[in-house]
């Protein structure tokens, strides 16, 4: 009797639903869009065919909760909460309809819900990216009251998340990202137990330093770089944010994310439609890599300013003479670099200020005017001897931020945030203040900064954009509702990059906040890549890199040759080790050149010239992690390889150092089982080559046999030897 009422409410249940499936190349996501029924998301995994998609309702899948709202949901875990204009703290989403539509790159679901007593209309969007298999969910909330003077129908969004994933319960493991200044991009790995995950940025401007908004689930135990399943996702905002997994005493992980609602509770008025960022997820059968690289080809083609574009390589001044700018130290720089095969010099802080001189960090921010005293003959000087030897110049600004002291600050005091009532609050330097971009005199006066710049020198190639300092005074003095203002300030930070976009679409900008503070999807449309960590010491990029390529192209990464000792750990690598690491990211310099040696600039020379060789397969190749350096194995390995698997760039570090030490062999991924490579050691400096340059091995030998790689560098030049070995191979399909 009660297996055929249960057989009945199945087919009840079949008849009543309504199913919507979303396909990409390799992924389904299913929607139950049951007019009248809370949105639901049943299935989302491997692609599906049609005779399944007919019959998932029979394996045991039910949906769950797609947007659930608080107030009538129990123990649910919410995507929107809303005060109501008569204080009712309820909402109720019923499905009204969906619709369907293409777009070049796959196709869009708007699915439109609303409450039967209340004037909110939420439309969930879902937008696929075919050959990526990637999806990009955002919600669209309206307040769809008509106000009078007397009753303005203001509702109050005290929660309004991007979207809602369930996950269902079984061997699931969560990876995510954290760290500090000088240690971004570190990984954590942990299995999804009973109660509450919470991932939070709270900094205002900045938003990937202690934490970031992209998370990884393995669903299949604990997770394998290129092996089983595994759902990626990453918020795409550039300000506070929240994610969170509630796992109860269902049968499934709920996993929501959103900007934060701490203490930006929004008014939206009646009429008015508020949008939240888009949060992206995908989903791969071949591991932690699978995702990455469906991250990185989604990025690359639809979201990284200039994806499709080879970086140049450059040098920057900073860790070379930091504030210490002059015409003679800056045409040495140029000179050197040049010299060496490098493409652009980036003159960074101390280059300006008139009544305030820049001379270090407490002063002038706003007053990009040059220090004539530093620079007599001015930024047109600068552009014309980059000119001279050959390359392109790039410039430091810090353009949403001044000091007390700064002529800036001085005539526009009400221009920085702060509390009503309240002193200032400063940051770095003991004087600096963040602009209040949600006013709009400021975003046309951050506008003018790179407006100014690119008029005064129109051969400026290439900006690095700061940001040093948080929302330490929750406060605009622009605004009337102070709860808004995060949101404010991040639609004025779009205004003011779309304005720049549109007038200079060709420049190169670096997102640079304390490091790597701004690495994230939200701001990266507008940037083409940003400062992965102001620590440069090697051996620790080694795994912040490794930790920020979850999410986050190769292109994108910059990353430096930079003086040893390291000015941050005072740690002591060889010139190749340097090297070595660096060319798996953008590479570039961060280094006074005049300082180094013969041999090591003839190295880095040559460095240079092999990595032009490789440059497309590094920025625009599959990313392949091989050993994670958190494995505790004792060295880390990873590859790029070309999309037609007919090269391929392997890297190999030691990172730890003991004697007696056997390491196993290091084994390849993602090529062509049938070809044969001819290898190559790239960044060679050993007073002999390995057993294996120059022969050729079938992809099939290299990833299921691998090679054995030497624990030492043995250099021909002895005053570059150091505790650190490490490898970089060139594959070439014969």
């Amino acid at each position: 009797m009660k297996k055929t009422l249960f057989i009945l409410l199945m087919a009840a249940w079949q008849l009543a639903s309504a199913q919507t499936a979303l396909n990409t190349s390799k992924t389904t996501l299913v929607l139950d869009t049951q007019n009248g029924r809370e949105l639901g998301i049943s299935y989302y995994g491997a692609r599906l065919v049609d005779a399944d998609l007919g019959q998932i309702r029979f394996s045991g899948l039910r949906p769950e909760g797609a947007y659930p709202a608080f107030g009538l949901k129990g123990t649910t875990e919410c995507a929107i909460a809303v005060t109501q204009a008569d204080g009712s703290m309820t909402l109720d989403l019923k499905v009204t309809g969906v619709e369907r539509t293409s777009w070049d790159g796959g196709e869009t679901i708007t699915v439109t819900s609303a409450d039967p007593i209340y004037p909110v209309i939420v439309k969930n969007v879902y937008k696929s990216f075919y050959d990526q298999d990637m999806i990009e969910t955002w919600a669209e909330i309206t307040n769809t009251a008509k106000a009078s003077k007397k009753n303005p129908q203001t509702i109050v969004l005290r929660r309004y998340d991007s979207g809602c994933l369930p996950i269902h319960v079984g061997d699931v493991w969560m990876c995510s990202l954290y760290g500090s200044w000088a240690n971004e991009g570190g990984l954590t790995t942990e299995p999804l137990t009973r109660g509450f995950k919470v991932i939070k940025n709270i900094d205002g401007t900045r938003n990937s330093h202690t934490s970031h908004g992209e998370v990884m689930f393995s669903l299949d135990g604990k997770p394998q770089e290129n092996s089983g399943r595994v759902i990626g996702a990453a918020l795409e905002w550039g300000s506070n944010y929240e994610l969170r997994v509630q796992t109860n005493d269902s049968d499934y992980h709920h996993f929501l994310a959103g900007v934060s609602p701490e203490n930006a509770e929004y008014y939206l008025e009646a009429g008015e439609t508020f949008k939240t960022p888009a949060l992206a997820y995908t989903f791969s059968d071949e591991g932690l890599s699978g995702a990455s690289r469906n991250f990185h080809h989604w990025g690359r083609k639809y979201r990284l300013a200039h994806g499709d574009v080879e970086r140049k390589i450059l040098l920057n001044s900073w860790e070379g003479v930091y504030f210490d700018i002059n015409e003679p130290g800056m045409d040495q720089m140029m000179g050197d670099i040049a010299s060496m095969g490098g493409e652009l010099f980036v003159m960074d802080d101390g280059w300006f200020g008139e009544k305030y001189p820049r001379l270090t960090d407490n002063c002038a921010l706003g007053d990009w005017k040059v220090d004539k005293n530093k620079l007599p003959n001015g930024l047109g000087w600068l552009v014309k001897t980059a000119d001279k030897h050959g390359i392109k110049f790039g410039i430091w600004i810090e353009p949403e931020m001044t000091n007390n002291p700064s002529e800036l600050y001085d005539a526009h005091p009400d221009w920085v945030l702060r509390a009503p009532k309240r002193d200032n609050v400063y940051g770095r330097g003991g004087t600096q203040l963040v602009l209040d971009l949600s006013n709009p005199a400021v975003q046309d006066y951050i506008f003018s900064i790179v407006d100014g710049l690119k008029k005064e020198i129109p051969d400026l190639d290439y900006i690095k954009w700061d940001s040093n300092m948080n929302v330490s005074a929750y406060g605009s003095q622009y605004l009337k509702r102070q709860s808004h203002l995060l949101i404010e300030y991040w639609r004025g930070f779009e205004k003011v990059c779309n304005r720049i976009r549109a007038a200079y679409p060709d420049l190169t900008i670096q997102a640079c906040a304390s490091g790597g503070g701004r690495a994230n999807w939200g701001v990266l449309p507008w940037f083409d890549e940003f400062w992965v960590s102001d620590n440069t010491d090697a051996l620790q990029r080694v795994y912040m890199q490794w930790g920020t390529s979850y999410f986050f192209p190769a292109i994108a990464m910059a990353s430096h040759i930079s003086a040893t000792p390291n000015h941050t750990v005072h740690r002591t690598t060889s010139i190749k080790y340097r090297i070595d690491v660096a060319m798996s990211g953008r590479l570039g310099m961060e280094i006074q050149p005049k300082n180094m040696t013969d041999n090591e600039k003839e190295v880095c020379r040559k460095a240079i010239a092999e990595y032009k060789r490789i440059r497309p397969i590094v920025q625009f190749g599959d990313i392949y992690r091989l050993v994670s350096p958190y494995d505790d194995k004792g060295y880390a390995s990873m590859m790029h390889v070309a999309a037609d698997k007919s090269a391929a760039v392997f890297y190999w570090w030691k990172i730890k150092n003991f004697q007696d030490e056997h390491f196993s062999l290091a084994k390849f991924a993602g090529l062509d089982p049938d070809k044969m490579y001819k290898i190559t050691e790239l960044d060679r400096v050993d007073v002999r080559p390995l057993f294996f340059e120059g022969r050729s091995f079938s992809g099939k030998f290299l990833m299921e046999n691998g090679l054995s790689i030497p624990m030492t560098n043995n250099m021909r030049y002895p005053e570059m030897n150091s505790d650190w070995s490490s490898r970089v191979l060139l594959l070439e399909a014969e």
